[in-house]
C-alpha cells in the first residue's frame, strides 16, 4: 500500500494561486492508494465553492470521506481521506480546544476502515493545533478510547497528518510512545523535512504505524507540482501487512461521508 499524507492548504500554492488540478497532479504522481489530506475546503468563497475532497476524488478515481473541523454558515474546512480500496467511515469528530483561547482554529480527526488484500486497515487522519497546551488535550483524546485504542482493537492502524510537531517536541514523544514513526522503521527513506515546501526545514507531517505493519519506504516528494502546489510537501509511505489476514468480512463501499457540523 502507498499512503500519502498531504496538507494541501486548500490548493493555494507557493505562487498564491489556488489550483486544485496542480494538487491532483502531485497526488497522482505518487501513485498513492490512500491519501490523508488536511486543510480541505468545501463550499468556501475563497475557493469558488468547490467540494475539494470530492473534486480531487473524481480527478483521481478515488473514494472520498470528509470531516469539517470548522463550519461558518455553509462554508466548511477540514480533513479528508481518499482511497481506491473499499472503505467505510468509522468516526469523524472534533478534538478539544484550549480553554480561554476561543480564537484558535478548531481541529478534528477522521477514521476510515479500508479493506485491502483481505485485511482491515484502520486509517486515522488529523491536523493538530499550533499551541503545545492545545496539542496536549488533542492528543489525550486522539490516543484515548474513542480513537486510537478502539482502532487498534479493530486491526492494524495508521495515523497520518500534519501534527505541527517536530521530532523533538512533547507531542511527537507522546505519539511515538504508542506508535512507531514510519520514517524511523522504514527499510529505506528519502528526504526529511516537509515545511515550508520552497525550502523545507521542519518535519511537521508524519505517518505513524501500529503493530502488524511493515514500512518499506518513506519519502518526502519534492519534484514537479509537489514543490509548488502547497506550503507543505507530500509525505509518502509504502506499507505492507506483517501477517496473513484474518478471516473477516470486507467492508462494503460507502458513498462519501456527509460533512459534519
Amino acid at each position: 500500500m502507498r499512503l500519502l499524507s498531504y496538507n494541501i492548504r486548500h490548493g493555494r500554492g507557493t505562487d498564491g494561486r489556488v489550483d486544485l488540478e496542480r494538487v491532483a497532479r502531485a497526488i497522482r504522481s505518487s501513485h498513492a492508494d490512500i491519501v490523508a489530506l488536511q486543510e480541505v475546503d468545501l463550499g468556501r468563497a475563497r475557493t469558488g465553492g468547490v467540494d475539494q475532497a470530492q473534486a480531487l476524488a473524481r480527478q483521481l478515481g478515488l473514494r472520498a470521506h470528509f470531516h469539517a473541523a470548522l463550519q461558518v454558515e455553509t462554508e466548511r474546512y477540514g480533513d479528508a481521506i481518499l482511497t481506491r480500496h473499499p472503505s467505510r467511515l468509522i468516526r469523524a469528530g472534533g478534538l478539544p480546544g484550549l480553554a480561554g483561547r476561543p480564537g484558535l482554529e478548531p481541529r478534528g480527526a477522521l477514521w476510515v476502515e479500508v479493506a485491502c488484500d483481505g485485511h482491515r486497515l484502520q486509517v486515522l487522519n488529523t491536523h493538530l493545533g499550533l499551541v503545545a497546551a492545545e496539542q496536549k488535550g488533542q492528543l489525550a483524546a486522539l490516543l484515548g478510547p474513542d480513537w486510537l485504542a478502539a482502532a487498534s482493537a479493530a486491526g492494524p492502524v495508521v495515523l497520518a497528518g500534519d501534527f505541527n510537531a517536530t521530532p523533538w517536541s512533547r507531542a511527537y514523544r507522546q505519539l511515538t510512545a504508542r506508535l512507531s514513526d514510519a520514517r524511523a522503521i522504514a527499510r529505506s527513506r528519502a528526504g526529511r523535512a516537509t515545511f515550508p515546501s520552497h525550502y523545507p526545514v521542519l518535519r511537521l507531517d508524519h505517518v505513524f504505524v501500529g503493530p502488524g505493519l511493515r514500512v518499506d519506504h518513506v519519502a518526502v516528494l519534492r519534484d514537479g507540482d509537489a514543490r509548488r502546489a502547497s506550503d507543505h510537501l507530500p509525505l509518502l509511505a509504502t506499507l505492507d501487512f506483517a501477517a496473513p489476514p484474518r478471516a473477516v468480512r470486507r467492508p462494503q463501499d460507502t458513498p462519501a461521508a456527509a460533512p459534519e457540523a
